[in-house]
């Protein structure tokens, strides 16, 4: 069990693991589980941690198939300019690896910041703190849990 899944069942929010075998030569982590687990990619979510100007670390929910807007991630968290943030700072705050950071159960809360498609769906999936490891949950309890805010990202 991660602390993304335990974080879900302490709180009683109705979810479903999907697990499949990571390709450790594979750096396209969201990609994949798109793949493996043949799941429609808009309802796929990465978990991304960057740092704003004022070095105060964010987690932008994003779907796989898309790049983060780094000037609409910062006007929306009200920062000068963001940028992604470095690994050894993801995992220290986080708890998780580069390619199985969910956005729940991190070590530090985090502002989080939910893109707006999420919204259109029952399900998303995102991370559940391991590679190979997905969680199918509400985006409404997604937000709810991280206190995320929904926008354009």
């Amino acid at each position: 069990m991660t602390p993304a899944i335990e974080l879900l069942k302490k709180q009683k929010i109705p979810f479903e693991v999907l697990s499949y075998e990571h390709d450790a030569g594979n750096s396209q982590y969201g990609l994949e589980a798109v793949e493996k687990l043949n799941l429609d990619s808009a309802q796929v979510y990465k978990t991304l941690v960057l740092e704003t100007h004022e070095r105060q670390l964010i987690v932008a929910v994003t779907p796989v198939s898309q790049q983060v807007n780094l000037k609409q991630l910062a006007k929306l968290c009200g920062a000068k300019k963001v940028a992604m943030a470095a690994p050894q700072k993801v995992q220290a705050s986080t708890g998780y690896i580069l390619g199985g950071v969910s956005p729940l159960g991190q070590k530090k809360r985090l502002a989080t910041f939910i893109h707006s498609s999420a919204s259109l769906f029952d399900t998303i999936y995102v991370s559940a703190g391991k590679r190979g490891l997905e969680i199918a949950l509400s985006p409404t309890n997604l937000a709810a849990l991280t206190s995320a805010k929904f926008g354009d990202l």
